[in-house]
């Protein structure tokens, strides 16, 4: 049996095809926003006296011309396929009255689906401009980065020295080891020859150094516990309180790699601590596994052999990966690559890590829970310095909710400040006036 036919009137037929129409124009019009619609996630600014960053974060790739102008200086930023948003807008607000680099952004549309930033500069600057990939949380990222020029920025290196190692005579022996230059008297100096039976008058003794390398930072948080505490936030601070500490004795003193919330590549930092010849490399983490039950304090040393544990691999692993989050160009990557490749370390070096790492592990055990009862060993890229006893000291997870409260007090913050600085001490009163590692 056949169905009746259906009779539509023509008022239901151009009513029906009306609506057709109009459903094909709004998924059109829809697809077209989406097209259109900015591709911007997030911007953000990272001032430091090294160098300033500003990041554009995006769901696509974006390409980017600039130049530079003079008379004002200024850096002028063309980015296409992308529209004025609020997005770019937020550029101008966030940049800090301190930054050394940036005086200020302005942004404007240059014409359709390409946006112009204007920075205007303190000073002169050497732009780094680069994309990364997505990696970790990120998407695609345009990063600038705003150097001084070459030799025209005071090393803070030696503003380091020259605050922390008076008298001038002091300064000048450790410049000279820094240059292994034998520093001789001025002619007209009355050390220049001493009266008979009478000997020359000693220099300073060379200070016991620490680098302490509050890892992460700027674009990379490091490991974020399940309240929002961020890894970079907390090492920093225990590392700035680590180093008053240290300061405040008479014959030991301490830098940071970073000194603010900002990106140095892993090696940087052992680039840093080698031109002072420290004596000792400490780089300080809270960590994160992927297991929130993980917890407790650890320190690793470098392994030739390959890692202690599989822990230790994993930990090694993560990172590692500190670059490929904090951004740096590939051509330093590859270079990077070809340095830890080159510099590789000593049994000397792993031997005094190996020392060091016990006496921090029998003071951190006073404070709170061990992961591992010994020091563990993998390939840190950042303990790589040949001539420096280096570890890393993981602090606590971060990762685990107990830890991670923990961490956020500044009560538990001293303890481990006292502990890590007890540690040194300990190591420092056997080894200070010595050269245990070969100096390359």
């Amino acid at each position: 049996m056949t169905a009746p036919p259906i009779h539509l009137s023509r008022r239901s037929v151009l009513k029906h095809a009306s609506a057709q129409v109009w459903g094909a124009y709004l998924l059109w019009h829809l697809s077209v926003q989406k097209l259109l619609a900015s591709p911007i996630v997030g911007v953000r600014v990272w001032p430091a006296k090294e160098y300033t960053r500003v990041t554009i974060e995006s769901e696509t790739p974006l390409t980017a011309q600039h130049q530079l102008i003079a008379n004002p200086d200024r850096l002028v930023i063309d980015i296409d396929g992308i529209e004025l948003d609020a997005h770019l807008r937020e550029l101008i607000a966030q940049v800090q009255p301190n930054d050394p680099y940036i005086a200020a952004i302005r942004v404007g549309q240059q014409k359709q689906r390409k946006t112009r930033l204007v920075i205007d500069l303190r000073q002169a600057v050497n732009p780094q401009i680069f994309t990364l990939n997505p990696v970790a949380a990120y998407r695609h990222r345009l990063l600038f980065d705003l150097y001084p020029p070459a030799n025209t920025n005071a090393d803070p290196l030696l503003e380091f020295l020259e605050a922390k190692i008076p008298p001038p005579d002091s300064l000048n022996e450790l410049l000279a080891k820094l240059e292994n230059k034998t520093l001789a008297p001025p002619a007209s100096s009355p050390q220049s020859n001493p009266p008979p039976n009478k000997p020359a008058s000693t220099q300073a003794t060379r200070p016991f150094i620490i680098a302490l390398d509050p890892g992460h930072g700027g674009e990379d948080p490091g490991a974020i516990g399940p309240n929002g505490l961020k890894e970079k936030d907390v090492v920093l601070a225990i590392a700035q309180q680590l180093q008053d500490q240290i300061n405040n004795l008479p014959r030991m003193r301490a830098f940071l790699t970073r000194d603010g919330d900002y990106f140095v590549p892993l090696g940087q930092r052992v680039r840093k601590a080698r031109r002072l010849r420290a004596d000792l490399f400490i780089s300080i983490h809270a960590d994160a596994f992927f297991t929130p039950q993980a917890r407790g304090a650890s320190v690793y040393a470098l392994s030739e052999t390959g890692a202690s544990s599989s822990t230790a691999r994993w930990m090694a692993n993560r990172e590692n990966a500190a670059d490929s989050v904090g951004g740096i160009p590939i051509a330093n990557k590859d270079a990077q690559v070809m340095r830890t490749m080159l510099e590789m370390s000593t049994t000397a070096q792993i031997k005094d890590s190996l020392k060091i790492g016990n006496k921090l592990l029998t003071q951190l055990k006073t404070v709170g829970r061990l992961h591992k009862p010994q020091v563990e060993q993998a390939g840190f890229a950042v303990l790589k310095a040949p001539d420096i006893p280096s570890v890393l000291v993981e602090t606590a997870f971060i990762s685990n909710p107990e830890e991670e409260e923990r961490l956020a007090s500044a009560a538990y913050q001293q303890e481990l400040v006292k502990a890590l600085f007890q540690g040194i001490q300990q190591y420092a009163s056997l080894n200070q006036g010595e050269n245990t590692v070969t100096r390359g």
